[in-house]
């Protein structure tokens, strides 16, 4: 979901800079909800497990796409689907991601400690191969969605401004001690609307206990579509998150984005697109000295599960009340 959602910024770049430009991507239809509303850009949903599945699957794949017509192929996925398509377009021009594998690693193992190229300017590279140079400093969002009445309804005060909070990530090293969320929630409920984001039966369950537990806290976990929980982020004036999805999503609508990295490092280009360096809070490197430990947070050394907690919960309660503050300013 979150390569995806990276995507999205630069993909509506490059037809905002280049109008005769028209775009198909190829993703599963549940992410089609990114792409609404972007000029010349048509997602053809691609359903890998029943229809495309396998190489005969990728094929008929194949043939499909030839009949819309295409110029070129922009594989910024590189995986070994993308790799066994590339195959059936031949007599087209097919430029793939460097995904910076190599680099990657020497940032990992500890031998560099430095920013990586972005995900975003690495996708923006693949378009300038195929000779359409993307700048990627002035990025133009749609705007935030009116909300209707049943949406409405997860705001508990229409006075306070709105925050997001997507406690979860893929991997354990990835996340925020729940303890010290629940100290943020408690802090930030008193003066905001807060929002909480998840998926799946059990962090749903958890949400809805929080909820509970906070005024002005509202959980939307497995109770909206996809296209009701864009609309809700894209009235958010902070998202709070991990080095996940969320920050990403809530990043391509426009949304300001804190997130909290434990075992991972934004140097590795993985950063939410167009946010400021220091809405970033990490995992303390004296401490944990081997961060990051993996590219995803699916590797940590013993000991480092609860990395994320060396951030402290008034750090960031001060860090959303002074982008909020700031924002009143202006």
């Amino acid at each position: 979901m979150g390569d995806v959602a990276m995507s999205v910024p630069v993909i509506r770049a490059l037809v905002s800079q280049y109008p005769d430009v028209k775009i198909t991507v190829a993703t599963r239809g549940f992410f089609a909800p990114f792409f609404i509303g972007i000029k010349n850009v048509e997602v053809y949903e691609v359903d890998l497990k029943t229809k495309y599945k396998g190489v005969l699957g990728l094929y008929k794949l194949s043939k499909e796409l030839k009949v819309i017509g295409f110029d070129a192929v922009a594989d910024i996925h590189n995986v070994l689907r993308t790799k066994i398509l590339k195959l059936f377009f031949s007599g087209k021009r097919v430029v793939q991601i460097d995904k910076g594998r190599a680099e990657k690693k020497t940032l990992v193992s500890g031998e560099k400690f430095e920013q990586l190229k972005t995900t975003h300017q690495r996708y923006a590279d693949v378009f300038a191969r195929l000779g359409f140079s993307i700048d990627l400093s002035s990025p133009i969002f749609s705007n935030k969605v009116e909300l209707n009445s049943k949406l409405k309804t997860y705001i508990s005060d229409s006075n306070l401004p709105i925050i997001g909070i997507a406690p979860f990530a893929a991997f354990k090293g990835k996340m925020y001690p729940m303890e010290q969320m629940k100290m943020v929630i408690n802090q930030l409920s008193k003066d905001y609307n807060i929002i909480l984001f998840g998926g799946g039966k059990t962090e749903t369950e958890k949400l809805n206990r929080i909820e509970q537990e906070y005024s002005n806290t509202k959980s939307v976990a497995g109770k909206l579509t996809l296209n009701e929980e864009l609309d809700i982020i894209s009235n958010l004036d902070v998202m709070l998150s991990m080095d996940s999805g969320n920050a990403h999503i809530a990043a391509m609508l426009g949304i300001k984005v804190v997130t909290i990295w434990g075992v991972t490092h934004p140097y590795a280009g993985f950063a939410p697109f167009n946010q400021p360096k220091d809405y970033a809070l990490f995992a303390d490197r004296k401490q944990y000295p081997e961060i990051p430990t993996s590219i995803y947070g699916n590797k940590q050394p013993e000991g480092y599960e609860n990395a994320a907690g060396s951030v402290s919960a008034e750090s960031v309660v001060s860090k959303i009340k002074t982008i909020i503050s700031n924002s009143e300013v202006v």
